[in-house]
């Protein structure tokens, strides 16, 4: 058997079947209902608080910030009101000192007073008015105050829209005061000392963002009912029936919320999808890749969905290849010649012996290499692994097992998409099931929006269409139901999604 076949055999062991599909979406609704009804299970399904998302006609002037690692970025966001929105926005880097200051005070003054110096540049009439009024001693009402969504990327417990605990920190951030307290409120804290005229509204998480800003952006009147991250990591927000979401009776602090809609946007928390692998799929190479990780056990979805990992993947099934005596990857035998008269070598601090060392670029260049004699692939073997002088058979070994994984990657994002588009009822049963449906023109009105973002949906060649693949295969979708479904990029869910979060949270217009 040639290097090929070998090949061929390991990517097989990454096939996800039609069955695998929809055993895995029968899981998921299932956890998804499970998460809904108590807390602590394998889909955390958090409430958000959020209950209604934007449809494009919303105006006014609202203001956004994220603090997601080591920046701290500011934007104000203007709504047109036509589904389109303009941006303004300015990027600081955080002092290391204030990530491990004595105090959350010290921190979030900080941020007050980078949000003080924006407003001063960008909206300078608001900030002179609003200080004009409280020297004339005149009445300050909610409305002369610019809302602002708050993306605060680390673990809290959100008990409202607009309050939430700090469970710990990460990212290199270690201020031991700021535990158990309501980030929203130490943020306010310091903008009112310095008297601006800003109300934090609303705690936002990102992938919350996403949904609301695909469902501004998006085009007709259809609302969006989910939006989806599949990059670095993965994860999904959608629009529940408050109903079903019969936790938040039992839930200790569940704060206020705006019941009228009948919706609740939950934040599913699907990374962790399936932790105790009873229908995930599995290989050697996933199995080493989690007992070697920080979180064994933990986010085993994730694990075989997100960009962060499959470079993992790939390296681990590459280096079972090459220590397996049986196969020629990197040996030259299987290429005569090697094409060049070379011999392939691995250099002794190449990143395949080191853990995490593919990064999963390398998979979308070689995944979408169509050049003569697989050329891209081989020099970026070189470049990016330190195998030199690889042959055309190494090269089509390596875009086999990079194929497999990323088909399985999508297949498996297809489950969550498909099981959250079944379990909301948002394709009804006119639709079909069927893989032989009669396909029919779709109407604004028939058409169920997906808002995503990430490298790997925007990047990553084909991966939408894998999904799609995958979609129709799903019972209770189908053909006639894939049809309706339309999957568009939503970008900056922590910049105009926080803004839109705002909005819904102040229940108005907007400032101007």
């Amino acid at each position: 058997m040639g290097l090929v076949d070998d090949a061929r055999t390991v990517a097989a062991e990454f096939d996800y079947s039609v069955e695998d599909v929809n055993k895995g979406v029968k899981a998921f609704i299932r956890q998804m209902d499970e998460g809904l009804q108590e807390t602590g299970k394998s889909m955390s399904q958090i409430p958000t608080y959020v209950t209604a998302v934007p449809n494009g006609t919303e105006k006014g002037v609202y203001l956004a910030v994220d603090l997601g690692g080591t920046n701290f970025r500011v934007c104000s966001i203007k709504l047109n009101g036509d589904t389109t929105f303009s941006l303004t926005q300015s990027k600081v880097a955080i002092p290391h000192e204030l990530m491990v200051a004595k105090t959350s005070k010290e921190l979030f003054s900080f941020l007050a007073k980078q949000i003080e110096s924006f407003l001063k540049i960008h909206h300078n009439d608001y900030f002179e008015k609003h200080h004009q009024r409280r020297k004339n001693g005149e009445k300050i009402t909610d409305e002369h105050f610019l809302q602002l969504g708050f993306t605060f990327s680390f673990p809290v417990h959100q008990i409202s829209i607009n309050k939430g605990h700090l469970i710990r920190w990460t990212k290199g951030f270690d201020i031991a005061d700021a535990i158990g307290k309501d980030v929203c409120s130490l943020l306010q804290t310091e903008i009112d000392a310095l008297h601006l005229p800003v109300k934090v509204a609303a705690l936002v998480n990102d992938t919350v963002g996403t949904l609301m800003a695909r469902s501004y952006t998006s085009p007709g009147k259809t609302g969006t009912l989910l939006g989806a991250i599949f990059g670095t990591g993965t994860n999904g927000a959608y629009v529940e029936k408050l109903e079903k979401v019969t936790k938040l009776k039992n839930m200790k602090e569940s704060g206020d919320f705006d019941a009228s809609t009948g919706n609740m946007i939950v934040n599913t928390e699907w990374g962790s999808f399936d932790n105790e692998m009873s229908v995930l799929p599995n290989t050697p190479y996933d199995t080493v890749l989690d007992k070697d990780s920080n979180n064994p056990g933990i986010q085993m979805f994730e694990k075989r969905v997100s960009g962060m990992f499959l470079g993992e993947v790939l390296r681990r099934a590459i280096l079972s290849m090459i220590k397996d005596g049986k196969t020629e990857l990197f040996k030259d035998e299987s290429s005569g010649t090697n094409d060049v008269h070379s011999t392939c070598t691995i250099a002794n601090d190449s990143p395949l012996y080191k853990q995490w060392g593919i990064n999963t670029s390398f998979l979308s260049i070689a995944h979408e290499d169509q050049s003569a004699g697989h050329h891209i692939t081989r020099q970026a073997l070189s470049r990016d692994l330190g195998v030199d002088a690889a042959s055309l058979e190494d090269a089509q070994a390596i875009k086999i097992l990079v194929e497999a994984i990323g088909k399985r990657s999508a297949r498996l994002s297809a489950v969550a998409i498909g099981a959250v588009i079944i379990s909301t009822g948002n394709l009804s049963v006119t639709a079909g099931n069927g893989l032989d449906d009669k396909v029919k023109a779709v109407s604004e009105e028939e058409v169920v929006d997906i808002g995503v973002d990430g490298s790997l949906v925007e990047y990553y060649p084909g991966f939408e269409e894998y999904i799609r693949e995958a979609l129709r295969e799903i019972e209770g979708i189908g053909e006639q139901g894939e049809k309706r479904i339309r999957i568009g990029i939503a970008k900056d869910g922590s910049g105009v999604g926080a803004a839109l979060i705002a909005l819904v949270a102040g229940g108005r217009e907007g400032g101007s």
